[in-house]
């Protein structure tokens, strides 16, 4: 042990005796979380390009449709804002389990089943007053999520059983119980050719945000994010959390309650992704309908990816993703592409992003305790 901390020592007394290197190495540990996901982005786009050319259509068109559709205008940008509001929430489901090296991917699910428990909750209070009518509808829509994604965690941390399958088909069991409950128990019998609950009263409908023609899921979003970044970064839950994401084994050593923290973080998870479900009842469809299938659990999943589960990174990427599939209609109509194109692009992008995890680490460039092993002056390079 004693050899093996010598060279450490050497290093960290060389780092702290050079100012400059020093700052070399702060930029060299943060710079791979961003120029990897770059390179993935850039060649999942690479890759895009080669699979337009195959169908006979230019890239540059796409790209500067997605521009167009998605960033173009205020109206454009109003749009992407109110597509990556529900995508902030849903990526948080795959980000904060993350930290404990979970694989949650059972946004969707909770997305929908917090939709269907704000419209029910909806049901017996209308009439009533809005400042009690809507937080409750919030309330049944988070802790619907919780107890659905919390059961992953407690089947991964009690059970062993993996929690990327268990997320996978439990998303599936939400998605046809709210299918079941609103086409049977709870379909309002005036929704003819589209089965939906009764329609929650206006008064619950929430309006936007002061300013801007985007609703309050996109405040609530980013709100979540910050609080998310501040607990893993800034707590000493988070800290644990870490630390059993790292080593479950030494964790448990330590005598931190692993089983707890799992419990508890997959279901603040599930929680931010049924607020997703709650804002598209209480702002978009007016009730739970096969829309809240919209397959923002599934985006929310490549976000998180792309964004190296940090909350705060969550937030550029999914107004960029959230630009790409605004930008989808205008796709269709001027390239006369289906709109599953944009599908095709974010797949690849995720496929991309998952081949790139596997270079962190490998390159000594961004890794300052490998410099040592360098010649003398090439750590610089």
């Amino acid at each position: 042990m004693a050899a093996d901390a010598a060279p450490s020592e050497a290093i960290v007394s060389d780092v702290r005796l050079s100012p400059t290197r020093e700052a070399r190495a702060w930029i060299a540990q943060r710079a791979e979380a961003f120029v990897i996901p770059l390179c993935a982005a850039a060649l999942g786009l690479l890759l895009f390009s080669l699979f337009l050319l195959s169908l006979g259509k230019s890239p540059a068109t796409f790209l500067d449709l997605v521009q167009r559709g998605g960033f173009g205008s205020a109206f454009a940008l109003q749009n992407s804002l109110q597509r990556a509001a529900p995508i902030l929430l849903a990526a948080l489901c795959v980000a904060l389990p993350a930290r404990l090296g979970l694989v949650i991917i059972g946004g969707e699910g909770a997305i929908v089943l917090g939709g269907l428990a704000a419209a029910a909750a909806a049901l017996p209070l209308a009439g009533g007053p809005s400042l009690v009518a809507v937080p409750v509808m919030a309330l049944a829509a988070a802790l619907a999520g919780a107890l659905w994604i919390g059961a992953v965690g407690w089947l991964r941390a009690y059970r062993g059983v993996n929690e990327t399958i268990a997320s996978l088909l439990i998303s599936y069991i939400a998605i046809a119980l709210a299918n079941h409950l609103i086409e049977g128990l709870l379909r309002d019998p005036a929704s003819l050719n589209k089965p939906s609950t009764k329609p929650i009263d206006e008064a619950f409908r929430i309006g936007p945000m002061p300013g801007l023609d985007v609703h309050w899921g996109l405040g609530i979003g980013i709100i979540a994010c910050l609080l998310a970044w501040d607990l893993t970064e800034r707590t000493t839950i988070g800290f644990a959390a870490r630390v059993a994401g790292g080593n479950v084994r030494a964790a448990q050593i330590q005598g931190l309650p692993v089983g707890r923290l799992v419990v508890g973080f997959t279901a603040l998870g599930g929680a931010c992704a049924a607020l997703a479900g709650f804002f598209e009842v209480a702002v978009v469809h007016g009730n739970a309908n096969a829309s809240l299938i919209a397959g923002y659990g599934y985006t929310g999943i490549l976000v998180a990816f792309l964004a190296r589960q940090n909350p705060l990174a969550i937030m550029p990427v999914a107004f960029l993703l959230g630009g790409i599939e605004a930008s989808s209609g205008l796709i269709q109509r001027r390239m006369h592409l289906p709109d599953a194109t944009v599908l095709v692009l974010e797949g690849l992008l995720f496929v991309v992003v998952l081949v790139s995890e596997t270079f962190y680490g490998r390159f000594k460039a961004f890794n300052p305790h490998l410099w040592s092993n360098a010649p003398k002056g090439a750590a610089a390079s």
